[in-house]
């Protein structure tokens, strides 16, 4: 292995692991603020342990998203320091607006929310928490606002061999942000639904009285806000998939193991993908639904990748443009399995509570514990998608993923960070999980905020 190969898999690493704690916190975020308004609205004190219970886990999660979110930034100016030196210009704005925005909100008004419980009105409370649900999924905006240059670039001049913005507007309402950003948070929104019913499945199996009417409301609250927002992932990730089908056609092609130009073309249910023979050896197929899926009619032509490998190289020189078919392939199934898992999980959800039979079927309820990963396999599938099938690109038409390493870094030094960072992210992870558990199993019992921040720094005196 060398530089690139391992500063590749470093970022896909530190990159995952934070992107674990992301989309609850955004979703998160927004369902603790709408228990709280609930509760002023209503003065009912259900909702106040509502929400004391589902903000603590939110501050765990908040906690270690922070940690793991601070070496990424990091890694561009020392592992893809090539990378900062060509498009720094563009990609510093939005991360430093972020920073000093989004960020510098959410974190100050966390902590009024935390320690003013009993110092502050119900209702200036309950602000803060909005403020913090709304900086979380602003600061959410601005990052893909710089990634979606990678993915899509506009409003810049190439000068000097780097890229120099000349057009700020152009850049923050780059039309892959309008796809990109609802789909994230959406996937967010539909990541803390699935696991508050997943809570709430387990404290609803212990029948524990005291818990009862809190975990019945917290299920009621999350199943809508769950059906809704999965719903919204799907029909936005729909229409981003058309995108990408006229702005990055390589990438759809490679996700759909489409080798040929047709029309109309074939959807493969199944594949066997021989990448170095450009061909498939097995195909299960929907006749003319690709075609559908990416125009909405029955009929178009769908680019196929070796057409599509012809003119990278025609465009762009000699090279090989096609990402790994295979991996992405079986990505996108699992996405598209997992989203279809979920709208049938609250479906059916919706269903037994509005029949009053939801704690009779305790094989439903012990499914939706089981169920809290599918939406973390979906985002880690999706974010997969997104980044790999880019390849070999780091910004899409203008530089390769190999120019953007550092030319000093060397492979010694990227290999024995790489190890350090999986090492203290495991360690990391025994601690984060032993804290949900320990949260999650005792209840809503009357513990302050402050007490919860107490037992994340004796979590994170284990790897400190």
């Amino acid at each position: 292995m060398n530089a690139l190969i391992l500063a590749r898999l470093q970022f896909g690493v530190t990159t995952a692991y934070h992107f674990l704690f992301v989309p609850l916190t955004l979703g998160l975020s927004v369902l603790v603020a709408i228990m709280e308004t609930l509760y002023v609205r209503t003065g009912n004190e259900v909702y106040k342990k509502m929400t004391r219970f589902w903000g603590k886990l939110f501050l765990i999660n908040f906690a270690m998203g922070v940690v793991t979110g601070l070496v990424q930034e990091f890694q561009f100016g020392m592992n893809w320091s090539e990378y900062s030196r060509f498009m720094g210009d563009i990609f510093g704005a939005p991360l430093a607006i972020e920073a000093l925005l989004a960020f510098f909100i959410e974190s100050t008004f966390l902590g009024v929310w935390i320690f003013g419980w009993e110092k502050l009105s119900k209702r200036v409370h309950a602000m803060s928490i909005w403020l913090v649900a709304i900086a979380s999924n602003l600061s959410a905006l601005w990052i893909l606002i710089a990634n979606s240059f990678m993915q899509e670039p506009v409003g810049y001049v190439l000068r000097n061999g780097r890229a120099e913005m000349n057009d700020f507007l152009a850049v923050i309402t780059n039309p892959n942000v309008l796809y990109q950003f609802p789909h994230t948070v959406l996937s967010g929104f539909t990541t803390s639904a699935f696991f508050i019913l997943g809570i709430s499945a387990f404290h609803l199996l212990k029948n524990n009285p005291n818990f009862k009417e809190l975990f019945q409301r917290s299920f009621k609250i999350a199943m809508l806000f769950g059906l809704i927002s999965i719903v919204g992932t799907i029909g936005i990730g729909h229409l981003q998939g058309q995108h990408l089908v006229e702005t990055q056609p390589m990438k759809m092609a490679a996700a759909e193991a489409h080798w040929q130009t047709a029309n109309p073309a074939d959807f493969l249910l199944v594949a066997g993908i021989d990448q170095a023979a450009q061909k498939n050896s097995l195909e299960i197929k929907v006749p003319s639904m690709l075609s559908f899926l990416s125009y909405n009619t029955f009929t178009g032509e769908v680019k196929g990748i070796n057409d599509l490998q012809a003119q990278a190289v025609k465009t762009f020189g000699p090279g090989d443009y096609v990402p790994p078919v295979a991996p992405l392939f079986w990505s996108f199934r699992i996405m598209v399995a997992a989203g279809t898992w979920l709208v049938l999980m609250a479906v059916l959800a919706i269903y037994f509570y509005r029949k009053k039979t939801l704690e009779g079927h305790t094989w439903f309820l012990k499914a939706l514990i089981w169920t809290i990963p599918i939406p973390y396999l979906a985002n880690l599938t999706g974010w997969y998608l997104a980044e790999v099938g880019r390849q070999p690109w780091i910004v899409y038409g203008l530089q390769k993923t190999a120019a953007g390493v550092s030319t000093v870094v060397s492979t010694g030094e990227v290999l024995t960070t790489l190890v350090s960072f999986t090492l203290i992210y495991g360690v990391l992870a025994v601690a984060d999980l032993y804290l949900l558990l320990k949260f999650i199993r005792k209840g809503p019992l009357e513990h302050d905020a402050e007490e919860t921040l107490v037992s994340i720094g004796k979590g994170a005196s284990l790897w400190t």
